[in-house]
C-alpha cells in the first residue's frame, strides 16, 4: 500500500513535505508569485500582455502561451497557487524527474493555450487567460491520478488518489456553472482531458510507437496474402515430376 500523504504528514503539503529551494517546482512556484506579482503591479498598463490573448498570439506575441501560466490574478490565487505547485509538483518532480515534470505540468499548460488560440479561428473566445489555475489544475489532477488507488488525504479526510483528482475536476466544474460560457474555462477545461491523456499514458512517445506497431502490422497483413500455405498431408502432384 501506498504512504499516505497529505497537508498533515510530516512536513506538511501534499507529497510529505516541501522540496528544495533548487527543485523545479519551486522555481514554477517562484515563477507563478513573480508574474502574479508583475501582473498586478502593471494591470492598468503593460501587465495585460503577460495574459493569454488569442489575437494577439495570433498577431505573434507568442510568449503570452508561456506567460499567461504563471498568472494568478488575486492574492488568494497567488498564494494557494504557489503552495500547491511547490508541494504537489515536489511530489511529482520526486516520481517523474525534473525534465518529465516540467514537460508534463508547463507543456501541458502550453498546450491547452495553443488549442484554445486555434479554436478561436472558428469561434469566439475571452479576449484574456490568466493561466496560474490552469497548471495549478494540472498539478492536482495528475498527482491524484498518478497515486490511482493509493491513499492520500485531502485536509485531513482520508481518500483514494482517484478522488482527490475528481475533486480538481470538480472545483472546474464549479466555476464552469458559474461562468457566463465555457469560453472563459476553455484553458483549464482542455488541461483536463491533456492531463487524464498523458498521465494514462497518452505521451507523444508513446503515441509514435503505438502509430509504428499498427504500420509494421499492416505490412505483415499485406505480404501475408502474397503467401501460399503449404499442406504436408496432401498427395504429392503427378504432374510435378514432368519435365
Amino acid at each position: 500500500m501506498r504512504p499516505m500523504r497529505g497537508f498533515n504528514r510530516g512536513g506538511g503539503g501534499f507529497g510529505g513535505g516541501f522540496p528544495g529551494l533548487d527543485s523545479m517546482a519551486a522555481k514554477l512556484a517562484v515563477a507563478l508569485v513573480a508574474f502574479s506579482a508583475l501582473f498586478l503591479a502593471t494591470r492598468q498598463g503593460q501587465g495585460i500582455l503577460l495574459l493569454l490573448n488569442p489575437h494577439d498570439v495570433l498577431s505573434l506575441r507568442v510568449w503570452q502561451l508561456f506567460t499567461y501560466a504563471f498568472v494568478a490574478p488575486d492574492p488568494l490565487g497567488i498564494v494557494f497557487g504557489g503552495i500547491i505547485i511547490w508541494s504537489i509538483g515536489g511530489f511529482l518532480e520526486s516520481t517523474w524527474g525534473s525534465k518529465r515534470f516540467l514537460m508534463a505540468s508547463l507543456g501541458i499548460t502550453v498546450l491547452a493555450g495553443l488549442i484554445t488560440v486555434l479554436l478561436s479561428l472558428v469561434m469566439p473566445m475571452a479576449s484574456a487567460y490568466a493561466g496560474g489555475s490552469v497548471l495549478t489544475t494540472v498539478l492536482w489532477v495528475a498527482y491524484g491520478l498518478v497515486i490511482g488507488r493509493g491513499q492520500t488525504n485531502f485536509w485531513g479526510i482520508p481518500l483514494t488518489g482517484n478522488w482527490f483528482a475528481a475533486i480538481g475536476a470538480g472545483f472546474t466544474v464549479l466555476r464552469l456553472l458559474t461562468a457566463p460560457a465555457w469560453q472563459v474555462l476553455a484553458p483549464e477545461l482542455i488541461s483536463l482531458a491533456l492531463v487524464f491523456a498523458y498521465v494514462r499514458g497518452a505521451s507523444p512517445k508513446r503515441l509514435m510507437l503505438q502509430l509504428q506497431h499498427w504500420r509494421l502490422q499492416r505490412q505483415l497483413r499485406d505480404r501475408s496474402k502474397h503467401l501460399r500455405v503449404v499442406d504436408r498431408n496432401r498427395p504429392p502432384d503427378r504432374d510435378q515430376y514432368l519435365n
